[in-house]
């Protein structure tokens, strides 16, 4: 039962009925026809407006305005965040609300019907849902949508915004630089509204985020004064906050060209993490997104979302200088080549491959650039705790690139001096009895119930994660996908109260 059909049934009269009224982006033609119908039934039209008096809302809906409808300006106090209010910027904004809401309900306790104007949809950062919040628990009410500045943007560029699967992204330009800047770079479509004074710092962070080229200007859109336009060519001064940003749909979007004096593209080498999307930084995100072709082991390019217009390159494990000239091969043909590699491309994986090619001669004129990504010791040691909390060597237990004697020289050196140790690549189908020895050889210079971490899968579907002791470590349960983290004499294994197992060393270290 709703608040006028109770307080009808409790013989306390009725009360008007709220309307949250979306006018579309500024063309009183673009109004829907049931918008038109409530201002012309209410007996109020309330709308919001600067100091100056002058509303967007209610230009829009002027020809809709009778001579004896109840007008009600709602008037901010405050349009930026200075503000003499003792509750600063927001305790002035909140009292405001509060009054405003409180003349609306006074209309609707007398049984009017209130109309509350508003710009594009009413509960899309627009200023009637701060009247919603405080009043549709109270009367019965009803929003009418309205076309957003963000599809009128897009109908006025006349591009795609969104296509497929794309990802759009809408950000206030009022978020931290370095906030814009990671979502932006991790997107595909995007639209940055509130701009005005913001603009300087959005421009920025697009720059940052690599995504300036592809972006879009739009102001006023459907309005007179409307102007479209590249957002690197836009005038700082000349920006209103009725102006937004748009990274348009990628898909056939003609590609930016390389940079100035060059005839090259790039190549960058990202991490995936150990696992899935889940472990991508917005950065890496952005150079999947931004390339024309993906190179790497096959396993670790099906983790990347497929992307219309991409080439895909897979290959096996075992070709890493060979799949590093191909991708400087393409990069130099003007291609945006990423090759992807797993956990981190710097740790035991196909940076070094890539630099290592990229530094011949019949190379050097390619730009290369390394984006990190999370790592399967640091994915593995967070679901453990916090055993890497000191100091640790990061050792791969494969001979297949350096002879078993320089490995277990390392361990020992480790183990001598009392480090926690990553210990990557420990076994594979082909190599079974490293771990074994790895293990013994520790036990000459670690306690039998030093805690060991075996984390598989970390971040996949057959995610494994279990501690044992040093002398309880079975190479039999080791395999490929499977990092070790052995414990130095002062890392502790405990029990906590929910049963699970918490492994963390120490940061201070004894003295003695």
């Amino acid at each position: 039962m709703s608040v006028p059909e109770q307080q009808q049934a409790d013989g306390t009269g009725s009360t008007g009925r709220l309307y949250g009224v979306g006018l579309g982006p500024g063309d009183p033609a673009l109004m829907t026809v049931r918008a038109v119908q409530v201002i012309g039934e209410a007996d109020v039209v309330a709308y919001h407006s600067a100091r100056h008096g002058r509303s967007i809302a209610r230009s829009i809906a002027a020809q809709y305005i009778r001579a004896d409808h109840i007008e009600e300006a709602l008037v901010y106090p405050v349009t930026t965040e200075t503000t003499d209010h003792p509750g600063g910027y927001r305790g002035a904004l909140d009292e405001f609300y509060a009054e405003a809401a409180a003349r609306l309900a006074a209309h609707l306790d007398a049984g009017r019907t209130v109309a509350v104007l508003a710009e594009g949809d009413p509960l899309f950062y627009g200023s009637y849902q701060h009247m919603h919040k405080r009043l549709a628990d109270r009367y019965d009410t009803e929003v009418i949508p309205g076309v957003t500045s963000v599809s009128a943007a897009a109908a006025r560029l006349g591009t795609p915004l969104v296509e497929a699967e794309e990802v759009l992204t809408i950000l206030p330009g009022t978020l931290p630089e370095e906030e814009l800047t990671a979502r932006l770079a991790a997107t595909d479509s995007a639209v940055v509204m509130k701009l005005g004074r913001t603009f300087p710092a959005v421009r920025r962070a697009f720059e940052a985020s690599g995504r300036l080229p592809e972006a879009r200007y739009v102001e006023r859109a459907t309005m007179a004064g409307e102007r479209t336009g590249d957002l690197a060519d836009t005038d700082a001064g000349s920006v209103p906050y009725f102006a937004v940003a748009v990274l348009p749909s990628r898909i056939d979007a003609p590609r930016p060209s390389p940079a100035a004096g060059r005839d090259t593209g790039e190549v960058v080498v990202v991490g995936t993490g150990p696992a899935g999307p889940l472990w991508l930084t917005p950065e890496t995100r952005g150079a999947l997104a931004a390339a024309d072709d993906l190179v790497g082991y096959t396993t670790y390019l099906d983790r990347v979302p497929v992307r219309p217009g991409q080439q895909r390159h897979g290959s096996d494990n075992k070709v890493e200088s060979e799949r590093a000239e191909f991708a400087l091969d393409l990069a130099r043909r003007g291609r945006r080549v990423a090759v992807v590699s797993g956990g981190d491309p710097g740790v035991f994986a196909m940076a070094t491959a890539v630099l290592e090619v990229a530094s011949q001669d019949a190379y050097t004129d390619i730009a290369v650039r390394v984006l990190p990504g999370v790592t399967a010791a640091n994915a593995a040691a967070a679901r453990a705790g916090a055993p890497l909390g000191h100091d640790y060597a990061t050792i791969s237990l494969s001979d297949r690139l350096k002879p078993w004697e320089v490995i277990a020289g390392r361990l020992r050196a480790a183990a001598t001096a009392d480090l926690v140790m990553a210990l990557y690549n420990p076994g594979s189908r082909s190599r079974t009895w490293q771990v074994g020895k790895a293990r013994d050889l520790l036990l000459e210079h670690r306690s039998p119930d030093t805690p060991v971490v075996l984390g598989r899968d970390v971040g996949g579907p057959a995610e494994s994660v279990r501690t044992v002791r040093l002398a309880d470590l079975d190479p039999a349960e080791v395999d490929m996908r499977t990092i070790l983290i052995v414990g130095s004499s002062q890392t502790r294994w405990v029990r906590r109260g929910e049963g699970r197992q918490i492994v963390w060393t120490p940061r201070r270290y004894p003295e003695d």
